[in-house]
């Protein structure tokens, strides 16, 4: 199956859009596609061999689920590679524009749900991070 890109721009400079991707401080106010769930747990370790665990949750407490996976490649304010359990990979592209940051962000589809499906849940999360950097 063909691979899946999203992206956007974020007005904030490269230095504030790696601190906010990378930090689960960060991370559990913005990585949720909807506002009927959330994110109440992240774990990172962003350097090659190391992990990340994210729970995300329905806000009604019915449903939860652990995106988690083990970094391949780190390239501070450039890139960012991972493997998901499945062995999924995903590659993150952070572009420096001055005053703006890039993201573009390519996954390996799953095989249950829909590719627009999966397109519009990854494109919604990265706007959720555009809007929590660029409001905080």
């Amino acid at each position: 199956m063909e691979s899946i890109t999203v992206e956007t721009e974020v007005n904030a400079g490269i230095n504030k859009v790696w601190e906010y991707w990378t930090n689960p401080l960060h991370i559990v106010h913005w990585n949720f596609a909807s506002d009927d769930w959330h994110c109440p747990s992240a774990e990172n370790d962003p350097r090659v061999g190391g992990s990340f665990k994210y729970n995300m949750a329905s806000r009604d407490g019915k449903f939860s689920f652990d995106f988690e996976g083990i970094y391949n490649e780190i390239e501070t304010e450039k890139m960012i590679a991972y493997e998901l359990g499945d062995g999924r990979r995903v590659t993150i592209l952070f572009t420096d524009l001055g005053n703006k940051s890039k993201i573009v962000e390519t996954f390996d589809p799953e095989n249950t749900n829909p590719v627009e499906m999966q397109r519009g849940g990854w494109q919604s999360i990265l706007d959720n991070f555009r809007k929590y950097t660029e409001n905080n």
